[in-house]
């Protein structure tokens, strides 16, 4: 399956022949993530596409022409083949595994990753089923950009199938961060984290809640607070691609015995 080949240089070590793919003129990305090109708003740290988010390297990648109306929103059009050029032109960079800077991908999750060579997870609510595992007989609470965009399309992509169990939030009407899906260029960066805890401290007033998943990729900035607040395990973007590059990017162990 993998179109690159898989090879851990250490340092100092002898190393012998080594092999690039056709064409490919760029390495050392474990992980690819495509992102909606036409957006305005910061990306402070934390952000999926900010470059110090991450402890290794990230290739990024735009989904040319996409907005956040086309992608969800009153202008969705279907976007599959520009997220599958996306993600191929990913592929042929080497990257190993390949994530997305918005949930609302997802909903090409299942059209898109059976056409790529790499793994591939374009959404952060690919994560329920296995949170439902590991709390079995609990209910999730999903923070979302825009609630109103999640439906029955989006979340059968994402192998979520029965959504009884999840305890959802939109925060498309607060007034700062509203500002990530109106492309107003600003935004106070404590009141977007008062927004986004007081939703899910109300969302985890239901005592059956046993975890929180943060669908947008903008939200990982405030997951410690998040947790803080509600005392439950919180996963998000950054959650899934560090698991996917632990996956795709095994190191030797080394020490003393």
């Amino acid at each position: 399956m993998p179109t690159a080949p898989y090879g851990y240089l250490p340092a100092g070590a002898p190393i012998g022949p080594v092999r690039m793919a056709p064409a490919q003129v760029v390495a050392g990305f474990p992980v690819g993530v495509i992102y909606i090109e036409d957006v305005w708003y910061p990306m402070v740290p934390g952000n999926v596409v900010n470059a110090s988010t991450f402890p290794f390297p990230v290739r990024l990648q735009p989904v040319r022409g996409l907005d956040i109306s086309k992608l969800f929103g009153s202008e969705r059009v279907d976007v599959s083949d520009s997220v599958l050029a996306a993600c191929q032109e990913l592929e042929q960079a080497g990257v190993r595994a390949i994530c997305s800077a918005c949930g609302f991908f997802g909903r090409y999750h299942a059209r898109v990753s059976p056409r790529l060579n790499v793994p591939a997870a374009l959404s952060s609510l690919v994560q329920i089923p296995w949170i439902r595992i590991i709390l079995p007989g609990r209910k999730i609470a999903i923070l979302t950009a825009d609630s109103s965009s999640l439906d029955d399309e989006i979340w059968t992509s994402c192998g979520v199938g029965d959504t009884s169990d999840l305890v959802i939030g939109g925060l498309q009407n607060e007034p700062e961060f509203s500002c990530i899906i109106e492309g107003r260029g600003s935004f106070d960066n404590d009141g977007v984290q008062n927004e986004v805890v007081s939703l899910a401290k109300r969302l985890c007033e239901d005592d059956q809640v046993g975890a929180v998943l943060l669908e947008c990729s903008d939200l990982p900035p405030y997951a410690a607070a998040i947790q803080s607040a509600v005392g439950r395990p919180v996963f998000d973007f950054t959650t899934l691609i560090k698991w996917l590059h632990n996956a795709v990017a095994q190191k030797p162990y080394g020490g003393w015995v």
